[in-house]
């Protein structure tokens, strides 16, 4: 008896015992069915479907709500962790692969809840309403995990392609050194010349930070001990005007790239780790890793960006060569405005009519326009172009199992604020430098920063 009675239980769904129900239960039916297909696919088949084709829908969505859940936790426990998960270009990438089948798998959970609808059984006007919904749903949710999958794995490229060396970086008196350096290729320009030199210097357990710039222009700079350039340069890099410290690298890409024969193994080239060697003399600090930003791409970043907002509080030339200025393209007029790529690179790199030091000014704006533009919702919304353009963009030896220590520490960096120290006149004479003066002016602003914190949120 209680054999024959099972099937009658079974049948008595109102999901599933639909023969004698009514238009208006079928539309309820059709709704809620929606509802349950959004909500935790492969429910809908549950209650109302082939039961086989349930079990793969539920059983990959409960895995992905349990991966996410177990982020949660481990995010909970230690950020870090997530940070360096989210940095792992194989598991990256694993997960863009699984976000894809995902996607496949809720196509196809939504047409067979389209075939268990049964709209032929409801009035006309609500069969319309209920397709229209079950088409939008099916679309949205698809295509909002096709796009999760499409991030993933574009940065598992992104990832990949510019962080490719492997190893670890240590603290050097408990921090961590990377020089930036903005190289200038235009059509205009002949070799690369690193117009804007800087260095990141992060305490490695706070992650306070300070920026210390370096101008184009500095003279009589030397190299750190132990450096090749030093058998050609004994003295140093001291021949007046035509030997500034931006020309360091073309001069040793030219020259003398035979003195650094592993730099392109490493990921880096002659003409950079001369300049390294150039800063960390300069600095008195071991650069551990470098940041190249070629600025002839950096117009597309911004692009990607949608545009950055700037006050240009003066006249500035676009192009040209001559000093009377008869040979610009146009002009950058006084407004608040949001400058395109195109714009915003040529407000970085005029010098007609303003000095180096303004110059140097007015790249950290850029810098501090582009973080601005950085929020969470404008980068996930084209966070492919701006990867793209990133790939063009950035060139760097960071080691990529360091990537996640340096990500957390940016991110600690920003809440507390970056400190700049700008080495330019009048506190630093650019043609005669003291450089016990200028080590010591880093020192006092890594051991309690007197100059004015500069927040990059």
């Amino acid at each position: 008896m209680s054999a024959r009675q099972a099937p009658a239980r079974q049948g008595s769904s109102p999901f599933r015992n639909v023969e004698r129900a009514t238009p208006e239960q079928m539309n309820r039916r059709a709704w809620w069915l929606i509802l349950l297909n959004l909500v935790v696919p492969g429910s809908a088949q549950l209650v109302a479907g082939n039961r086989r084709l349930a079990r793969i829908g539920l059983t990959a969505t409960l895995s992905f709500w349990a991966l996410f859940l177990l982020l949660l936790v481990i995010g909970l426990v230690n950020k870090s962790w997530v940070i360096w998960l989210a940095t792992v270009p194989f598991l990256v990438g694993v997960l863009a692969v699984a976000l894809f089948a995902y996607a496949l798998i809720f196509a196809v959970l939504t047409f067979d809840t389209l075939r268990l609808m049964r709209l032929g059984r409801l009035y006309n006007r609500e069969r319309w309403i209920a397709l229209t919904a079950i088409v939008l749903a099916g679309v949205l949710g698809t295509s909002a995990i096709s796009y999760a999958g499409n991030v993933a794995g574009v940065q598992a490229n992104f990832i990949g392609s510019i962080f490719n060396q492997g190893g670890f970086t240590s603290a050097v008196n408990g921090r961590y050194n990377i020089m930036l350096l903005g190289a200038d290729a235009g059509a205009d320009r002949f070799g690369i010349r690193p117009d804007s030199i800087s260095v990141i210097s992060i305490d490695a357990a706070t992650g306070q930070a300070i920026n210390i710039g370096i101008p184009r222009n500095l003279q009589r700079v030397s190299f750190s001990a132990g450096s090749p350039m030093l058998s050609v340069y004994p003295n140093g890099w001291d021949c007046g005007v035509d030997c500034l410290i931006n020309a360091i690298y073309k001069d040793t890409e030219d020259n003398h790239a035979d003195l650094y024969p592993d730099a392109i193994k490493q990921g880096s080239t002659p003409g950079t780790e001369a300049t390294r060697d150039a800063v960390e003399f300069v600095t008195g600090l071991e650069i551990q890793s470098y940041v190249l930003v070629d600025m002839s791409a950096f117009s597309a970043l911004i692009d990607a960006l949608g545009g950055v907002q700037i006050d240009v509080k003066e006249r500035l030339p676009i192009g040209g060569q001559n000093e009377d200025l008869s040979d610009v393209k146009g002009w950058l007029e006084v407004c608040n405005q949001k400058l395109d790529g195109y714009h915003a690179l040529w407000y970085a790199r005029s010098r007609h009519t303003t000095s180096d030091y303004d110059r140097m000014k007015r790249q950290h704006e850029v810098e501090n326009a582009i973080l601005q533009q950085m929020d969470p919702a404008n980068v996930l919304t084209r966070f492919q172009q701006i990867a793209s353009a990133g790939e063009k963009l950035v060139k760097t030896d960071i080691p990529s199992p360091m990537l996640s220590s340096y990500v957390d520490l940016a991110i600690k960096a920003r809440t507390l604020g970056i400190t700049s120290v700008s080495l330019v006149p009048p506190t630093i004479d650019v043609i005669h430098p003291n450089f016990e003066e200028i080590h010591a002016m880093i020192k006092t602003a890594m051991a309690g920063p007197t100059a004015s914190p500069t927040p990059e949120n």
